[in-house]
């Protein structure tokens, strides 16, 4: 990690060098926050910025300051990077512009990044090109703009590489207490990694937010990912890029690598990494575990006064990896005595509205609900405008949710159906009485998705194999793919290659029927007619060869009894390493879109979780009374292409089987793609 990161984000001092307004606005917003350190702003003819005396050079400063923000020219930056290492300062934001993330309209942008980089030495560098950070438990900011947050305790810390993002993030008004936010810029020397890494050492940050376009360095991201577990803390994580416009944005805005979303959810998923798909999501997600914690399982309880708001939740449920357990006999007799006989008793719970406005009522009805098996109650409650209405009676509501967590001992939340109707006083209320406050269902049941996925048991895996450079790409026969495969244990017909029709008859003579006739050197085989399945005699094979437009060919035996086709891929992704996807093959593979990623290396109760996540999984284990495929033999297959992968990590592009035929006795590889080239492995 480099060095300083302590003395930058805890500063005791702050030098500011620049008269801009951006300059200006760091040496303000840490005034009015109260900021007791001393503050040196540095400028060669001003006498004082924001009424503090201003130093004419870096040089005459009485200390090393512990941050420093460089609000000049990029050129002029670099200068003052040189000068700050040499005495000595903990580190420096560098808010300019125009280094490599300008790489595609100023060629002198890499070669300023680099002099950048020689400049800061050991000192560490956030940037170039962010707006710093703002230090919200200790009252110290490096941030050149407004912003909406309040000084706080305890918190969340959130990393983006967008400072605009960044900003609307310190807007917020759902009662999120934040500790730190930081933004990353270009990460020319100091990644999110390192940056996350530091701010989960703080023991008053609860949970780490990460917003990405890009993740910095693979072994720093997995050793967040390890100081995270080790710490007992969680990390949650936006990562845009799913789209050829969000990719395209990503690489011109931070000069950062995207990767395929693939590779991302499957890089996130095995390091223990919730992953959200909003901002809402990020922020509900967090909120959840600052206050609660991850949760232990997904059996949650839900209840309300509406019956349509009940059948809201559920729906809202339906596709999540989130349960509504039935009553217990328990909890029917306790619901039974606090609510009377006219309410019909289920979870989501409509409680109606005989009991409202009695915070007695309504608590021993909220704790008769809770049992030891929940993870989590959750309270559907929109609260009324205060500008036109009286919130008073809503009062009893929150008490009553309150005493159902003490009595209880479980985590209780209250959300609000439309985000509106959770008033920011509130909000901040209810994570002081340690109640969660939700804003809007789909966000609420997002973020429960996530803490039960931090809940659970992570396996520490073996480092994600990541190759770096690539060339010289090669694409093997199918033929010679299989003989590779082969050779590493994936099972394959038996075959002969044959150059001429009559060849092609006399093979499949030997092998005997039915056989499979393909055309060789033919791309899409299945499109231009090259294969041909089933042929029962020589006749036809010789027939159907002349009708193929080339002039080599495999014959291979017909396998048949096959319960389901698979596709099982391992692709390089150069952000995330090698991608391993299980996926329903053969002619489903598009029409279906049914697959799970994974990264190698993956061991194979990963195999065989993922073969049990696909839609497919039901023909995969006798779909109706049909027979059900071998799955041991399916999971040592996709385990021996990958050992195949590992091997030649120094080479591979992309290596694939499809369909893997699955059999209730075996998996046969039908076809194979191979596709080799030059690498280095990191």
């Amino acid at each position: 990690m480099a060095t300083g990161l302590d003395r930058l984000f805890r500063p005791k001092s702050i030098a500011v060098v620049g008269g801009g307004t951006w300059c200006e606005n760091v040496i303000a917003k840490c005034k009015e926050f109260g900021f007791s350190g001393a503050i040196y702003p540095i400028h060669p003819s001003k006498d004082t910025i924001q009424g503090v005396p201003c130093f004419r050079a870096v040089s005459d400063l009485p200390e090393a300051p512990d941050a420093c923000f460089i609000g000049i020219n990029r050129v002029a930056t670099i200068a003052v990077v040189r000068e700050l290492c040499a005495m000595g300062a903990g580190g420096a934001v560098c808010f300019a512009s125009g280094y490599l993330e300008a790489m595609g309209e100023d060629a002198d942008g890499a070669d300023l990044q680099a002099q950048l980089l020689d400049a800061a030495g050991d000192m560490t560098i956030i940037g170039p090109n962010c707006y710093g950070f703002v230090n919200y438990l200790d009252g110290a900011l490096l941030w050149p703009d407004q912003h909406g947050g309040v000084q706080v305790k305890t918190g969340v810390a959130i990393i983006t590489q967008s400072s605009n993002i960044a900003i609307n993030i310190t807007m917020q008004r759902r009662g999120l207490p934040i500790a730190y936010v930081v933004t990353a810029g270009n990460q020319a020397q100091t990644g999110l990694s390192d940056i996350g890494a530091a701010l989960l050492a703080d023991p008053r940050v609860t949970a780490l937010g990460l917003h990405v376009e890009g993740i910095d360095d693979l072994r720093s991201f997995e050793t967040l990912a390890a100081t995270a577990w080790k710490l007992g803390k969680s990390i949650v994580v936006l990562k845009v890029g799913k789209s050829d416009q969000a990719q395209a944005a990503t690489i011109s805005h931070t000069a950062s690598l995207a990767g395929s979303e693939a590779g991302a959810m499957a890089l996130f998923r095995r390091l223990g990494i919730a992953q959200v798909t909003s901002l809402p999501e990020l922020l509900e997600s967090l909120k959840l575990l600052h206050v609660a914690g991850p949760l232990a399982s997904n059996n949650i309880a839900s209840m309300s006064c509406s019956g349509g708001e009940a059948s809201l939740m559920a729906d809202s449920a339906v596709g999540r990896d989130i349960t509504f357990p039935d009553l217990t006999l328990s909890q029917c007799d306790n619901l039974r005595a606090a609510l009377g006989p006219m309410v019909k008793l289920a979870n989501p719970l409509d409680y109606h509205t005989y009991i409202w406005g009695d915070p007695n009522a309504l608590a021993k009805a909220f704790t008769a609900m809770m049992d030891t098996h929940l993870a989590l109650g959750v309270l559907i409650c929109d609260f009324p405008r205060a500008d036109r209405c009286d919130l008073s009676e809503w009062d009893g509501v929150i008490e009553g949710v309150e005493a159902a967590a003490k009595a209880s001992g479980l985590p209780m939340a209250i959300t609000a159906s439309l985000p509106e109707n959770m008033p920011e006083d509130v909000a901040t209320d209810l994570v002081a009485r340690g109640i969660v406050p939700f804003y809007g269902l789909d966000e609420t049941l997002a973020a429960i998705e996530a803490a039960v996925f931090c809940g659970g048991t992570h396996e520490i895996c073996s480092p994600v194999l990541k190759p770096k450079t690539a060339g010289n790409v090669i694409t093997l026969t199918e033929a010679d793919a299989k003989t590779s495969l082969n050779a590493y244990g994936v099972q394959t017909p038996q075959s002969f290659v044959a150059s001429t029709t009559d060849e092609a008859g006399r093979a499949a003579d030997k092998i005997g029927f039915p056989v499979v006739l393909k055309g060789q050197g033919i791309a899409h085989k299945s499109e231009a007619g090259a294969v041909v399945l089933n042929l029962a005699n020589a006749v036809d094979v010789v027939n159907a060869a002349k009708a193929m437009p080339t002039d080599c060919f495999l014959v291979e035996e017909m396998v048949t009894n096959t319960v389901a086709e698979l596709l099982v891929g391992v692709v390089l992704d150069p952000a995330h390493g090698y991608v391993l996807t299980i996926a329903a093959g053969g002619v489903l593979t598009e029409l279906l879109a049914d697959s799970m990623s994974l990264l190698v290396p993956s061991n194979a109760a990963d195999v065989e979780q993922a073969l049990g996540q696909l839609r497919i999984a039901k023909l995969l284990n006798g779909f109706r009374g049909q027979p059900a495929a071998n799955i041991s033999a399916i999971v040592d297959a996709i385990m021996a292409l990958q050992r195949y992968v590992m091997e030649h990590a120094g080479r591979i592009e992309e290596a694939e089987i499809n369909p893997l035929l699955c059999t209730p006795q075996t998996a046969i590889a039908a076809d194979a793609l191979i596709r080799l080239g030059e690498y280095d492995v990191g």
